[in-house]
């Protein structure tokens, strides 16, 4: 019996792998007019600006985002609560993207990406962005263009995608008198 049991265990682990060891990350999904972005619930193709995908661990679709900022700031959130199996980027470095159509099936690893960060180009929801390329050389000819500089994903500190953004148009503007008062009264 304990044979047995120790078989079965043995062969179901071996199910769970691949023949080199590692398990399979799912592949990027081509970006369609079905995908929208899974903090605004829009359609991705109706903004520019590069897109992410995020897998889910279990989970056969990804959450695509309208801005690779919004991904990487949804990893690091501290109340997200699914494991990540892989993230996807597209990589503005390719042939065929511009601004206004990154491409749809251009996507590469995240994880891999040289980013611009700092650049004077906005996202598709109108904010700083992180512009990922797949080349060092790809993220040094944009920072020629649009300025910035060029890190990968482990120098892009948490502050610079979940910190919240400030427009111009919010410089001098005063807080909003009774906003505390407003705040309290809800929470009675």
């Amino acid at each position: 019996m304990k044979r047995s049991l120790l078989f079965c265990i043995a062969l179901l682990t071996l199910g769970a792998c691949r023949e080199d060891g590692k398990a399979t990350l799912p592949e990027p999904m081509t970006m369609t007019a079905e995908a929208v972005g899974h903090f605004c619930q829009m359609e991705m193709l109706e903004h520019p600006g590069p897109k992410a995908q995020v897998f889910l661990d279990g989970l056969p679709y990804p959450l695509f985002f309208s801005q690779v900022r919004d991904a990487i700031a949804y990893d690091r959130m501290p109340e997200q609560s699914h494991m990540i199996a892989v993230i996807y980027v597209s990589d503005m470095g390719w042939s065929g993207a511009s601004w206004d159509n990154p491409g749809a099936d251009n996507w590469f690893l995240a994880s891999a990406a040289y980013y611009v960060v700092g650049s004077d180009m906005v996202g598709g929801m109108e904010t700083p962005e992180l512009v990922p390329f797949s080349t060092h050389e790809g993220a040094q000819a944009f920072i020629a263009r649009h300025g910035g500089e060029a890190l990968q994903l482990d120098g892009i500190t948490d502050d610079m995608v979940l910190a919240p953004v400030e427009f111009e148009s919010d410089i001098g503007i005063e807080d909003d008198g009774d906003f505390e008062e407003r705040l309290r009264a809800l929470s009675r």
